[in-house]
């Protein structure tokens, strides 16, 4: 299984577990991850969650087979791109949006690579708990796209503007220090996970309708909300399959300078 889940004493943990690909995102962990959400919301006596990453990484970004794949099916990720859900999120963008909707915390332990894909994903959490040595990027700049999987819901909370705008437009990678300097880390630890987890049972502590109330006051009150989704997704449909987006993706795969028209 590409996404796991282990829940004890009121605690789920959910894992990415491809360690082999650093946890990059195939298409079956779009699929997985909202559907471990929505089960863990119908999880009665769940206090909190921790999404974490398999063999020392937390998620290296999209998975590249699944980049290259867009390409013999434009149409068909654009139509993707423009169907949201109910919530507002389309294919794309739930596996980070569903977190929020779930009334408990969820804290990301981040350690080892949280590039493009992987940073949205950690993003979506409430709380990112991140080693000093960690590698995290917004990356999608590198191929010619924006990031697309919520960010106008969670950089708002986070960040100002020109910061968020400096950081994707560069596709900057930042250590644990940096992270925490621009606000993207809630805490540094050299043990992401066993912090996360520490963090996890004080707040099970907590009276559940106060962490949950707290959490929708924050996520309803803060950030662009649901109408912003569907701004990521028209620009990305914009920009995918575009002539200047697929030379950003030829050049960076031969490792030579963009000619951009």
């Amino acid at each position: 299984m590409t996404v796991t889940t282990e829940i004890a004493d009121g605690i789920a943990t959910v894992t990415l577990n491809r360690p082999e690909k650093k946890n990059a995102m195939s298409l079956e962990m779009f699929e997985a991850l909202p559907a471990a959400c929505a089960e863990l919301a119908e999880t009665a006596g769940l206090r909190a969650v921790v999404l974490t990453g398999a063999g020392g990484a937390f998620c290296a970004g999209l998975d590249l087979g699944v980049m290259m794949s867009f390409g013999g099916r434009l149409d068909e990720v654009k139509a993707q791109l423009a169907e949201p859900d109910a919530a507002g999120a389309n294919f794309f963008q739930r596996p980070v949006t569903c977190w929020a909707g779930l009334g408990v915390p969820v804290i990301a332990a981040v350690e080892g690579v949280c590039l493009g894909a992987g940073m949205q994903l950690a993003l979506g959490a409430d709380f990112r708990i991140v080693h000093p040595d960690v590698r995290m990027s917004l990356m999608e700049a590198r191929w010619g796209l924006i990031p697309d999987m919520g960010v106008t819901a969670s950089l708002p909370k986070l960040m100002r503007a020109d910061q968020a705008k400096y950081i994707m437009m560069t596709a900057r990678v930042m250590p644990g220090e940096e992270a925490m300097a621009y606000g993207l880390a809630t805490e540094l630890s050299e043990d992401p996970l066993a912090r996360a987890r520490t963090m996890a049972s004080e707040l099970a502590t907590r009276s559940p309708g106060s962490v949950a109330g707290t959490k929708r006051l924050v996520e309803e009150a803060w950030g662009g909300g649901t109408a912003a989704l569907a701004i990521e997704a028209e620009l990305q449909t914009g920009l995918i399959g575009s002539p200047d987006q697929i030379e950003a993706v030829m050049a960076n795969m031969q490792k030579r300078p963009a000619k951009f028209g």
